[in-house]
């Protein structure tokens, strides 16, 4: 989900660097050490990493059929017609569940709209839990058969593989392996299915104006259409093109708060197609991995030193308060 600038980064000019190396997901299985290594540097240097092989057989990444499969029934839904899209309006959830329309979610900095719309799933949780009076339960097309199981089925992958990619942060960043899972176990997460339609009369708006995330990480499975970029540490735009089968995950506001920006939330947007591609749709499935809602966010001892004083002394904030801040910000609140 969406965060901070701005329009101020439009005019950069596009990076001429290679993009970034893919990390073998294999080496989760065979070498944990050096997974996290070069996972952990990639993140450091760009705020992005790209892992490959996700749907090498017994491997830890996804199954491929189950991710076609939904990419099938994400594009039958956005087929339907708006008026039975709307029946499933999310919004007075802040947009945490269900449908939001196309041109609702703006980026924050800019007044034009972004040119998508999308569906969210969240957490599934049990009566009684004490989250529910903010998590509420997900809501489900009856149009489109299979729905429900399918993206449940998802998410619980999605969820656990961006686990594993936790696992390695911490493993990098000297903490305990299982340091995030505590931190992690029921937190907000959210599953969006993302269309950006052909792009007609755009004016003033782009398929995402620039932002960062406002999670600990996020898990983007490729899309078809390019569009995606970085900012650089040059000032430019760096595009992201992944190889098939792999995955892009980039760090949260939540976890570059949380280590003092030694892993930093780095701003993306997703442009608009080249005049040959404009009138095909654009598609995309990003995981937003959340902390639980009471965890209270405060600079990670191992992450201040000298050189690098806490930004974030005396402010400390729960997660769901960062999210509730945030969500106001991109008019989704």
């Amino acid at each position: 989900m969406m965060s901070s600038p701005t329009a101020l980064y439009d005019s950069a000019p596009l990076s001429t660097a290679p993009s970034i190396e893919p990390v073998p997901l294999s080496l989760y299985d065979t070498d944990l050490t050096a997974f996290s290594q070069k996972l952990g540097a990639s993140f450091e240097r760009y705020g992005f990493a790209v892992l490959s092989g996700l749907f090498e057989p017994n491997g830890a990444g996804l199954d491929k059929g189950l991710v076609d499969k939904a990419y099938a029934l994400t594009k039958a839904f956005f087929d339907l017609p708006v008026e039975t899209k709307l029946q499933y309006d999310g919004r007075a959830g802040g947009g945490q569940r269900g449908y939001t329309a196309f041109g609702i979610e703006t980026a924050k900095g800019y007044k034009a709209h972004d040119l998508k719309e999308f569906w969210h799933v969240g957490r599934d949780l049990p009566a009684g839990h004490p989250y529910r009076d903010h998590m509420g339960d997900n809501v489900w097309p009856a149009e489109v058969p299979e729905f429900k199981p399918t993206f449940q089925t998802l998410y619980a992958e999605m969820d656990g593989l961006g686990k594993k990619v936790l696992k390695a942060i911490a493993i990098h960043l000297k903490l305990a392996p299982d340091f995030f899972d505590d931190k992690v176990k029921d937190g907000n997460s959210i599953l969006r299915m993302l269309h950006y339609p052909p792009v007609t009369e755009a004016g003033a708006s782009v398929r995402a104006g620039a932002h960062g995330d406002i999670n600990a990480i996020t898990l983007l499975m490729g899309a078809e259409e390019p569009g995606l970029q970085l900012l650089d540490r040059d000032g430019s735009w760096l595009p992201i093109t992944p190889p098939p089968g792999a995955i892009v995950i980039n760090i949260g506001d939540m976890l570059s708060r949380l280590t003092n920006h030694v892993l930093p939330s780095t701003i993306h947007r997703v442009v608009n197609p080249a005049e040959a591609r404009k009138g095909f749709s654009r598609y995309s499935m990003p995981f937003f991995l959340h902390f639980e809602s009471p965890y209270l966010i405060e600079t990670l001892p191992g992450c201040i030193s000298e050189d690098r004083p806490d930004q974030y002394a005396g402010q400390s904030i729960t997660a769901d308060d960062f999210l509730r801040q945030r969500l106001r910000e991109i008019k989704l609140a």
